[in-house]
């Protein structure tokens, strides 16, 4: 029998940097690295494959959110360019090193709810 993968409280896991299956354990060694086993569950989470895609999610919606700041502030500053672009440039990297572990929490916790690349279920061996 295969176990119940809730795909909203993986996510909730995820984004708290915790273990999508147990939300005990901590998901990242460091700042990126994800943890090879769960220290409360023991799930293998060598399996995930997060690649570029949480960098590309980042990516998006800072530009968007930067890019409206942009139009927001640009009356205030449009006499000194140069302070809004330092502004806004020093709010994006800063937006984007804080968004960055989450979403990738919240990709490695939707590939284990949907059993994707290592993450389905074990073959019973015969």
């Amino acid at each position: 029998m295969c176990e119940s993968r809730d795909t909203k409280t993986a996510l909730k896991n995820g984004v708290r940097l915790r273990c999508p299956k147990c939300g005990k354990g901590k998901l990242f060694q460091s700042y990126l690295k994800v943890e090879s086993n769960c220290d409360a569950c023991g799930l293998d989470l060598t399996p995930q494959r997060a690649d570029d895609g949480p960098a590309y999610v980042v990516i998006l919606l800072v530009c968007h959110i930067a890019g409206v700041a942009m139009h927001l502030m640009y009356k205030p500053f449009v006499d000194n360019p140069l302070a809004l672009a330092l502004i806004v440039s020093i709010g994006a990297i800063v937006l984007s090193l804080t968004m960055l572990p989450p979403v990738k929490g919240a990709f490695v916790a939707i590939q284990w709810a949907k059993g994707m690349h290592g993450f389905g279920v074990a073959k019973s061996a015969n």
